[in-house]
């Protein structure tokens, strides 16, 4: 059976490993083949889902260091369809990718906004004088390195082997201990799992408002492990928030604490409930 899963590409982004690790996981436990779908933008992978171009997606939705990866939130309160399958977090090195000789020599660093803002004290203290441009991706500006000398990318060491370029500077990541939490994302939610993750707005933006939504799971000691708010862009001071509960929703407990959180919703979202799989190293993905 052929599970075709979309991911942020192009190859060689940190998402693609997350990607090549669910696959090996599929292959162990069923016996599936998963061919990878790259897309230029966490948009464009999320709706391979929808318009049934795709089985599967894979996109990034939390940093350690930087926190939550806003868009994909946004596009799963639109997308309310999908549901997650699998959360995956992986260890991420950056490495400063050039055919520059020196960084003395290299006046413009690419690289996905986070990835830049994961390297922000790295580059302060070695290149501070350089200029920063924002990519959809780690690896959309790799393709530009052979024809501009003075051009760096921030990216992943299994990028330059793929498209073969030298690492100026590894591990300069500001903290050693980075990772990125993935979703896998289906039209069918998965059957088991430790995690559920819901959003919901409120009809009004008065004093207390969410004082009764979050009491919905204390009074029943179900933990929460993150909770977001977003706007609603409806209105300034209009907010979505989004939750990551430690209980799967079948449990009695949580869909008691969701009906009665509904009462004091405006909107009620439940995205599944699903497992957390930690990957020991991106770099057991070098080929």
């Amino acid at each position: 059976m052929s599970v075709s899963i979309a991911y942020l590409g192009p190859p060689g982004t940190y998402t693609e490993a997350a990607a090549l690790a669910y696959v090996g996981t599929l292959a162990i436990d069923k016996g599936f083949s998963s061919p990878l779908c790259p897309y230029p933008s966490i948009a464009q992978t999320l709706s391979s889902v929808v318009q049934g171009k795709a089985n599967l997606a894979v996109v990034p939705v939390e940093n350690s260091i930087e926190g939550s990866v806003t868009v994909t939130l946004d596009l799963l309160w639109q997308l309310d369809q999908l549901k997650i399958q699998k959360a995956l977090v992986l260890p991420v090195k950056h490495a400063l990718l050039s055919r520059s000789s020196t960084l003395a020599a290299i006046k413009t660093i690419c690289s996905h906004p986070q990835a830049l803002a994961q390297c922000q004290g790295w580059l302060e203290r070695f290149l501070p004088s350089v200029q920063l441009i924002p990519t959809n991706s780690t690896t959309e500006a790799l393709k530009h390195l052979d024809q501009d000398l003075s051009l760096g990318a921030i990216a992943s060491h299994r990028a330059a082997q793929l498209y073969k370029l030298p690492i100026l500077a590894s591990g300069i990541n500001d903290h050693p201990e980075n990772c990125t939490k993935f979703w896998v994302l289906g039209l069918q939610p998965a059957k088991i799992g430790s995690h559920t993750s819901v959003a919901f707005s409120l009809a009004a933006n008065v004093p207390g408002v969410l004082v009764k939504p979050l009491q919905v799971f204390a009074a029943r000691g179900i933990n929460l492990s993150r909770i977001e708010s977003r706007p609603t862009k409806r209105s300034l001071g209009e907010y979505l928030f989004f939750i990551d509960l430690e209980a799967h929703a079948s449990k009695a407990s949580v869909q008691a604490a969701l009906s009665e959180l509904a009462s004091y919703s405006e909107i009620l979202k439940v995205f599944g409930s699903y497992s957390v799989l930690p990957i020991d190293s991106p770099e057991v993905f070098d080929d």
